[in-house]
């Protein structure tokens, strides 16, 4: 079996043909005197399917093609070389880059960006376009990452590390996850939760020892390192993962991108969703159930449920039901709402209840 350092260096050589195959393509295009194009895979809507058997959203078979020979399209393809050449140094020199970084770069480029934005929209195309995450390509996120809490041992950089005794916010996720190897762990589940707050809640509760868990604090909208780390942890490990979001269309969304990616990032859902990820609530029959302080859904709150009640993602009986159980009463509430019965209830009673349902 491949050591997690031998399957990384596959990958970056992996990249590297890849980046270089998009130069030849080129080179070979005007060597043999035809326009050179790039085919562009469709991120657009119309090309996003959802897969029943993978249980997650794919691009279609669209595809859009950039030509020199429209003039429209030069600034474009000249960009998306330019970058796959910085990605290419990036490799072989074993070094990495933020994605402000990159965007700083390329002022110093003969084809810049006239900002951020269009920078961020070519790192995209170049993604999809060679079947590669940004990471594989050298190119981080500037947000941090998710905290981890638990009885796992990971190797970062040579540097073992115990997620259970690095401080009390734990062990925060690399960018470069894949580089980390799993050494060890006791632990036989995932508890991630959307908020910091209710993280520290569990920390200090010791709820990685009452329930033998880790502890994931996913900040809000989990970044894709976290997805990346919950969907390792999963598979690798076998450890089931649960999602303890706030009880409404928003933090439904948010454990819905963790179980089943997102349609904007499509083309690598293969290596972000976790299909067999719970959700773990506040759902409205918790709200009901446990009698939880609440806000009235407002107007856009509304709208939300009612799309995600189409989405095919949510097309089971669960949320099917918990969609139209929260319309019908209008309420939505937060994950600290626990606290109303103390502050160690949600760990005592709450999630030993749940746990025990599912």
């Amino acid at each position: 079996m491949q050591s997690r350092k031998e399957m990384m260096q596959n990958r970056r050589e992996i990249a590297i043909n890849k980046l270089k195959g998009l130069g030849s393509q080129i080179i070979e295009d005007v060597n043999k005197n035809t326009v050179p194009a790039v085919r562009v895979p469709s991120r657009g809507t119309s090309n996003l399917v959802y897969d029943t058997d993978r249980r997650y959203y794919v691009l279609g078979d669209r595809y859009g093609k950039r030509s020199l020979g429209n003039v429209k399209q030069v600034k474009k393809i000249a960009q998306m070389v330019t970058m796959a050449n910085f990605c290419k140094d990036l490799i072989r020199t074993n070094k990495t880059a933020t994605i402000r970084e990159l965007y700083y770069v390329s002022e110093g480029w003969d084809v810049d960006f006239g900002d951020q934005q269009e920078s961020n929209i070519i790192g995209e195309d170049l993604e999809v376009t060679l079947g590669m995450t940004r990471e594989d390509l050298g190119l981080m996120p500037e947000e941090d990452g998710a905290s981890v809490y638990g009885n796992l041992i990971l190797k970062d950089d040579d540097v073992e590390i115990n997620a259970a005794k690095s401080g009390k916010s734990g062990y925060t996720i690399s960018p470069t996850i894949d580089d980390v190897e799993f050494i060890d762990h006791d632990v036989q589940r995932v508890i991630a939760v959307e908020t910091m707050g209710m993280f520290h809640r569990m920390v200090q509760e010791k709820a990685y020892k009452k329930f033998d868990t880790l502890i994931v604090g996913l900040k809000g909208q989990a970044a894709r390192a976290t997805r990346r780390f919950l969907k390792r942890v999963n598979e690798e490990l076998n450890l089931p993962v649960y999602i303890c979001n706030d009880g409404d269309p928003w933090g439904f969304h948010i454990a819905m991108v963790i179980i089943s990616g997102s349609a904007k990032l499509a083309h690598v859902n293969h290596d972000l969703a976790t299909p067999d990820a719970k959700f773990l609530g506040v759902t409205a029959s918790d709200i009901i159930k446990y009698d939880l302080p609440t806000d009235p859904l407002k107007d856009i709150d509304v709208l939300r449920l009612k799309e995600l009640a189409k989405d095919p993602r949510y097309k089971n009986e669960f949320w099917q039901t918990e969609i139209k159980k929260m319309l019908k009463i209008g309420k939505k509430a937060e994950q600290q709402s626990f606290s109303k019965y103390g502050l160690e209830y949600v760990v005592e009673t709450y999630f030993p209840e749940k746990l025990d349902a599912m």
